[in-house]
């Protein structure tokens, strides 16, 4: 475990292992053995660009070869702010095989969120556009590198047909070197071996400041989440995912999303705007059968679904993150889309809890997912009366990355995540079949 991550205690450890939670695969081996399984079936897809598996685990392994060409070393961090494209996949699952920690921004968050995830990680490196939706990015990069010393290289991303307002490659007054992303390729080089006990990279947790909380997810821990998402989601071989970037980024990525899609064998399907029209027509083109979107944007789908007749017979499930659409019914949403609905309440630190849209609980997914509903004296309340969630289990961290102070506040003695949700508890005590209402 990185220096400055808490780490599960090695009796939790090898329940997890003997219960077939943890399986002891890194991300980036199962992607090299999905594109040994499902070679030539597509894994990715956006506009007319289209990925088989094969083709995915290629570029990683080129791209892995070219970071580690161009300085970046095993163990060092790298800021990931890339908008939904294609290199956004090949990226984070390159930087893992290079053997280092991809540190996961989503691309709207500016200077003071990105800047304090750069000093905390003390990262070595920048991915992301030179310009997005009119803000630029690497000139924020550049101001970061000229105040951080071991930030030391940037990689610009550019879209498809369009050259970088600042040429090819450079090196600025401060010693920090700018490099093409498109420029990172090379030959692949031997494996690295690692352990999926390690961070494989770290998401941002939600904050009211400007200083967001790192969360490091190892390996094993995403590869139970993403599993048990996929489970609960029906979402298997063969299926479509939509990931549209008007959901958030943590049920984007891996609730199941991106990377459980993948691993089950299945097409992601990357929406590059997320708007209503661009959404309902790549369900209709690509066969979509499962998506997720945020509840804010549920109404504008309603509506586009009214004057667009796109055929969405193939959708079978459509997650909502968070409690509920705003102004939405889950009758409504699943009247127009002929399809189940799922309420999903996701966390980067862990807490991941699916309930169909018809049911007013939900449970954590893991058999070994543990919770309590405690009052504000951290004492467990009766059934049925309202308390703060805790949870602990196979896919909830156990603190954040250094960050003692937040710990002592967000983590129980026990290992117990405190969540700041309010639930109540409608299942007895019976710790295998607990469910919870008010997320």
């Amino acid at each position: 475990m990185l220096d400055g991550c808490t780490p599960w205690p090695d009796v939790f450890a090898e329940r997890y292992r003997a219960a077939g939670h943890w399986r002891g695969h890194t991300l980036d081996d199962l992607l090299r053995g999905c594109a040994l399984q499902y070679g030539p079936r597509t894994a990715l897809v956006q506009g007319d660009i289209r990925l088989t598996y094969a083709q995915l685990n290629r570029r990683v392994e080129r791209m892995a070869a070219g970071f580690r060409l161009r300085g970046l070393r095993p163990g060092q961090r790298v800021l990931v702010q890339l908008p939904n494209v294609p290199e956004l996949v090949v990226t984070i699952f390159a930087l893992m095989r290079a053997g280092t920690i991809p540190v996961l921004c989503p691309v709207t968050h500016r200077a003071p969120q990105v800047a304090h995830a750069a000093r905390v990680t003390e990262a070595a490196g920048y991915v992301g556009p030179s310009v997005h939706d009119g803000f630029d990015h690497r000139a924020m990069a550049a101001d970061i590198a000229a105040r951080w010393p071991f930030l030391r290289r940037v990689f610009t991303y550019e879209p498809v047909g369009t050259a970088s307002p600042y040429g090819g490659l450079a090196t600025d007054a401060s010693g920090c070197h700018y490099f093409p992303l498109g420029s990172v390729d090379a030959p692949s080089d031997r494996p690295l071996v690692r352990s999926a006990e390690e961070v494989a990279f770290f998401l941002l947790a939600a904050d009211t400041t400007d200083t967001p909380r790192l969360v490091p997810r190892t390996h094993d821990d995403y590869a139970c989440q993403t599993r048990v998402g996929a489970e609960t989601a029906g979402l298997a071989e063969g299926d479509v995912y939509l990931a549209a970037p008007s959901a958030e980024f943590s049920l984007m990525l891996g609730c199941p999303g991106i990377i459980g899609t993948l691993m089950a064998g299945g097409t992601v399907v990357q929406a590059a705007a997320g708007t209503a029209a661009e959404c309902l027509a790549l369900i209709e083109r690509e066969r979509v059968t499962h998506a997720s979107l945020a509840p804010a944007v549920a109404r504008h789908w309603l509506r586009e679904l009214s004057s667009s007749g796109a055929d969405l017979g193939s959708l079978r499930l459509l997650q909502l993150g968070g409690a509920s659409a705003e102004g939405v019914t889950a009758e409504e949403l699943e009247a127009a889309f002929a399809c189940r609905v799922q309420r999903v309440h996701a966390m980067p630190e862990g807490l991941l809890i699916l309930t169909p849209a018809s049911e007013p609980h939900g449970r954590p997914l893991a058999p070994d997912a543990e919770i309590r509903i405690v009052d504000a004296e951290g004492e467990d309340v009766p059934e049925g009366e309202p308390g703060e969630l805790l949870v602990r289990g196979p896919y909830t961290v156990r603190g954040y990355y250094r960050a003692p102070d937040l710990d002592a506040r967000s983590f129980a003695d026990d290992g117990y995540f405190r969540t700041g949700v309010v639930v109540r508890d409608h299942s007895g005590r019976d710790e295998g079949h607990r469910s919870v209402s008010g997320i």
